[in-house]
């Protein structure tokens, strides 16, 4: 059997002493070797080969990679290459018979081993070129988060992000250069951080400490205070009930047509890191506060388009599933949903008006699926007495595409 032309080796900070022998060995002979500056730096003891630095975009690194194939061929990565790293990006590129990989411990394990944390049980994120905002759907009280920093600055705008949400009082712990000779760990908390001369290879380690009058919101749907609005809210028991009928999947991508205060893309946005959600709305105002609610609830991650639906759709990425809570009676927009969406794709249509509702017998006739009628009651005083008052009857139009 042929050995793979290209070895993904992951050093540390201590260099060519913490690798292997046999990564000793793949190092001193292979003819081309590719990383970072600092990683080349670290091996140069071992290389024998040609070097380059991983160009600009990232990926047009690939193609040296290529070019120098039958090899043997050498990337460098830190500590362990699938531990937010190059690996991913690799076996994207290359089918598996053509590289195999040596980690190393990554700075996610070291810093675990420094301070007694279990991996297994503790939170991570990375800010390696993204932004600061996603951490918010990680804090919890009492909750352990390893944070990877982009550079010396993310530190000190981690504990601005957390002071501002209310946890000013988490335990920060940043550990700098971990490994290897410079290594450095030093303790604060988020409100009172001012720890200078950051290292910028570092990360964060987070113990969440929230202050008591912060808000915790529930796992499950929001209560309607949570978000701000004018009035065009998809209410609380009519949303979970739409959020259970869109089904979301990991991964998947939301249309929310006529988004409102965009409930129903936040609480999808909530159920899983990975999915994401595009808000259509052409009231400039609620989509302004759509995006607001965003920020708090759902951070960084809704993107908007401001216009009406059929012409706002043109040249989106195709959806998993679409939602329409507003114009679904607007020539067109049902057939051009139903067209845009995946095979297997979801599509619900909440209607309050007769209007909309006999856009929906339409689509029922044409492409099938169910229509459900929600009612809700709602216990209010009446007098000096109490009594159920029904809120506006919801129907629901829900299919599946072939």
């Amino acid at each position: 059997m042929t050995p793979p032309f290209l070895s993904i080796l992951g050093i540390g900070e201590d260099g060519v002493d913490g690798l292997t022998a046999r990564a000793r060995a793949l190092l001193s002979e292979a003819r081309f070797v590719i990383g970072g500056e600092r990683h080349l730096r670290l091996a140069a003891p071992l290389i024998t080969g040609a070097t380059a630095i991983w160009p600009r975009p990232f990926t047009d690194g690939m193609a040296d990679i290529e070019a120098h194939r039958p090899g043997p061929v050498v990337v460098l990565a830190s500590g362990d290459p699938f531990c937010f790293g190059v690996g991913p990006i690799i076996a994207k590129h290359f089918p598996e018979s053509d590289w195999h990989c040596l980690p190393s411990p990554s700075s996610l394990s070291l810093a675990c081993a420094a301070l007694g944390w279990p991996l297994q049980s503790t939170q991570t994120i990375s800010f390696c070129g993204r932004p600061v905002e996603p951490l918010a759907d990680l804090l919890r009280p009492g909750r352990r988060v390893l944070a990877l920093s982009e550079d010396a600055t993310t530190p000190q705008a981690v504990a601005g992000f957390l002071t501002q949400h209310g946890y000013g009082d988490s335990q920060i712990v940043l550990l700098e250069a971990l490994g290897g000779p410079h290594q450095r760990i030093r303790h604060t908390t988020a409100a009172s951080f001012n720890l200078d001369d950051c290292n910028p290879l570092n990360l964060l380690a987070i113990t969440a400490i929230d202050a008591a009058d912060t808000a915790h919101w529930p796992l499950g749907t929001l209560p309607d205070s949570a978000f701000a609005h004018d009035g065009q809210l998809t209410k609380r028991d009519i949303r979970a009930a739409t959020l259970a009928a869109l089904a979301p999947r990991p991964g998947e991508l939301l249309w929310d047509i006529g988004t409102g205060s965009g409930s129903i893309a936040i609480e999808w946005l909530r159920l899983h890191p990975s999915l994401q959600a595009i808000a259509i709305e052409r009231n400039s105002t609620r989509l302004a506060r759509a995006s607001d609610n965003a920020t708090r609830l759902a951070p960084a991650r809704l993107r908007t388009i401001e216009g009406a639906a059929p012409t706002a759709l043109a040249n989106l990425p195709q959806p998993d599933a679409i939602f329409i809570g507003g114009g679904g009676q607007a020539p067109g927009v049902i057939d051009i949903a139903w067209t845009a969406l995946r095979p297997g794709g979801r599509i619900v249509i909440n209607a309050v008006t007769i209007e909309t509702e006999a856009a929906l017998f339409d689509a029922h006739r044409r492409f099938g699926g169910s229509l459900t009628r929600l009612g809700v009651e709602r216990l209010t005083e009446i007098g000096g007495l109490h009594g159920f008052r029904p809120a506006m009857t919801v129907t629901q139009w829900q299919a599946t595409k072939p």
